[in-house]
């Protein structure tokens, strides 16, 4: 498997935050995030980011759950899932989780890939994230 990594800055195009009555301070988020990726590997740099999360926090803490897709200017896509846990500390949200790429298209398909990942609330609309993880391509795999 081939070790990569990178970041990306994201923008929150859509919001949603649902206050619940259960337990103080519960709350489920839900948002839309995209941005261009920067990789030293040139299969992600570039590519465009785009994940749906959705965060249940109790009084700041808690998990993230969401899906994800990257898009190339070819048309290629390669998507996945990820999760992971909440923390707030002075009033910055930071997750720190795991992600899956599960399949693609186009010179993607068959994608097995996985790795980690550490994103912070640097603004109400503004996410910077940064990853590591490994991945194969089905065509490589086939060749070895």
């Amino acid at each position: 498997m081939t070790e990569f990594a990178g970041s990306f800055t994201g923008h929150v195009r859509v919001l949603g935050v649902l206050s619940l009555a259960d337990t103080p301070q519960h709350e489920l988020q839900t948002a839309e995030v995209s941005g261009p990726q920067n990789s030293t590997d040139e299969n992600w740099n570039a590519a465009r980011v785009t994940y749906w999360g959705i965060t249940d926090l109790v009084a700041g803490n808690g998990t993230q759950r969401g899906y994800y897709v990257n898009e190339r200017p070819d048309g290629s896509r390669d998507w996945g899932t990820f999760e992971g846990k909440a923390t707030t500390s002075q009033g910055q949200i930071v997750v720190e989780g795991t992600w899956q790429g599960t399949d693609g298209s186009g010179r993607f398909t068959g994608l097995k890939a996985q790795g980690k990942y550490t994103t912070r609330l640097i603004s109400p609309t503004e996410v910077q994230c940064t990853w590591q993880g490994q991945y194969e391509l089905a065509a490589t795999a086939k060749a070895a």
